[in-house]
């Protein structure tokens, strides 16, 4: 069967305050204490619209190559919770700020680096609206506290076309405009704080066929249980159809504990929003080169070209330069950017070190990188700096020590003792030998032990490297080894 995913993605948009409010935005800041009389929308409040919102907005909009539409409006979604103390949220539904753009992310095939493939996802739309405030639900005494910090956050909601088949895609496309949102500074867009959460819409259906029943899979808060929700919801679908049941049109939670999707309402009986103009914003006026107004003081409208001008180079963008500056692996430079901070590191290393890129690639990825992964660092909070790894390479350029003599110096400057590649090789003995008579000496006793045979000359040199614990050059020992086994 035909597996049909499509995204619907709220980012908290990084803003120093609220959509329509001046109250602050804070994480984990004490319960109401950033509420203004609109958040808690008391009688003859007014909502005055957030400047910096809509330029995150159109930015995100532009880096995902859509319209932005000149006029926009503002819309009412009535809905009754406890959380939304007005009754109704305000957002775009009939005419929205963006539309019609589109996502390229890339995955790879059998889980193999080498092999990726690039993927279009289809934007709808991307839309402004406030967000809802927190229920804690506290079971024990069985009550429910609201927490209006959170009201009138501004939101994006970017609803993606269903063009994607599987909780690998889903995850892939979320990854990769999780990297945009933060390289613009749209969105911080963490997922651990809910500033980036996702709904899922899946359906299944056989070739040919129309699109299935779908159901919406909320709220799920982090890109690895995504692709599980999807692929979780996709299999039981598919499990209720074999079966000969139907699928119902609800909305379902994912439990990561269980690893399953459960329901939580049915979607049947379609809720009405009783959708209406937003009678106190009037319509939202964006401006172009063109269309702006001479005598208009630019500081008072949002000049889209301005914006435009003005985007930093996309992680697309950023992946190429790099394949192309370093002559590394396309693969590599999906590494050095979704890890943060790493591409830069790697940039610095480079800059201090005569090591060929390639190589140099070899040592951020497979040692430093799995380092960080085993202790779960940042590699902001690397006990090794970029100044000290690219010492201990040219060190090792300059063949001063050999690269099983670098790995031993690597794993002592990662206990972060403040000591230099080079206080460590003396310390620990680990400089190659240079001096060609003690490298013979050695060799005539190691000959001693295997008389002769030319078969044992690899197994040889491995006993000249341990008998200098990794401080001779191979391929020296190999010449004079050659030479003592053909006298």
């Amino acid at each position: 069967p035909y597996k049909v995913v499509g995204l619907e993605i709220h980012a908290q948009i990084s803003s120093n305050s609220k959509l329509f409010s001046g109250s602050q935005v804070q994480f984990a800041a004490p319960p109401n204490s950033l509420v203004s009389f609109f958040d808690a929308s008391l009688p003859g409040t007014l909502p005055v619209l957030n400047r910096r919102c809509v330029e995150a907005a159109v930015m995100t909009g532009l880096a995902l190559n859509c319209s932005i539409n000149k006029k926009s409006l503002f819309d009412r979604k009535h809905y009754f919770y406890a959380d939304l103390p007005a009754g109704y949220q305000i957002t775009q539904q009939r005419v929205p700020i963006a539309v019609n753009g589109s996502l390229s992310y890339s995955l790879c095939i059998d889980n193999k680096m080498s092999q990726m493939v690039t993927k279009t996802v289809r934007i709808k739309q991307i839309q402004l609206e406030q967000d809802s405030g927190k229920s804690l639900h506290d079971d024990t005494r069985s009550q429910t506290l609201v927490d209006l910090n959170r009201a009138g956050v501004g939101l994006m909601e970017v609803v993606m076309e269903p063009d994607m088949c599987c909780g690998e895609e889903a995850a892939a496309a979320v990854r990769e405009l999780q990297l945009i949102l933060q390289t613009l500074g749209s969105s911080q867009a963490v997922m651990s704080e809910g500033q980036l959460r996702v709904d899922a819409n899946v359906s299944v259906h056989h070739p040919g066929e129309p699109y299935g029943v779908r159901t919406e899979v909320k709220n799920i808060n982090s890109i690895r249980f995504l692709a599980k929700a999807v692929d979780y919801e996709i299999q039981r679908q598919i499990k209720e159809l074999e079966s000969g049941r139907t699928i119902l049109n609800e909305t379902r939670a994912f439990d990561s504990k269980l690893g399953c999707t459960v329901p939580m309402r049915d979607k049947e009986g379609k809720q009405d929003y009783r959708f209406m103009p937003e009678p106190n914003l009037p319509p939202l006026i964006l401006y172009d080169a063109k269309s702006l107004p001479a005598n208009m003081n630019h500081q008072q409208v949002v000049n889209i070209d301005w914006i435009h001008e003005r985007l930093p180079d996309l992680p697309s963008v950023k992946r190429a330069k790099l394949v192309e500056r370093y002559g590394i692996l396309p693969e590599h430079s999906f590494t050095l950017l979704n890890e943060d901070g790493l591409s830069e590191f790697f940039e610095d290393v480079i800059k201090q070190t005569q090591m060929k890129p390639k190589k140099v690639i070899g040592w951020i990825l497979k040692d430093l990188l799995s380092y960080l992964k085993k202790h779960s660092l940042t590699v902001k909070e690397s006990p090794v700096s970029s100044f000290l790894l690219a010492d201990l390479l040219n060190r090792l350029e300059e063949k001063e020590i050999s690269s099983t003599a670098a790995k031993q110096v690597f794993a002592e400057l990662w206990k972060g003792e403040g000591k230099t590649p080079l206080e460590i090789v003396k310390e620990k003995k680990l400089q190659l030998i240079q001096d060609q008579k003690d490298l013979e000496q050695i060799c005539q006793t190691v000959m001693a032990i295997k008389a002769g045979n030319r078969k044992v000359l690899n197994k040889l040199i491995g006993l000249v490297q341990r008998e200098t614990q990794g401080r001779s050059n191979p391929v020296l020992v190999k010449q004079l080894l050659e030479k003592k086994l053909s006298e």
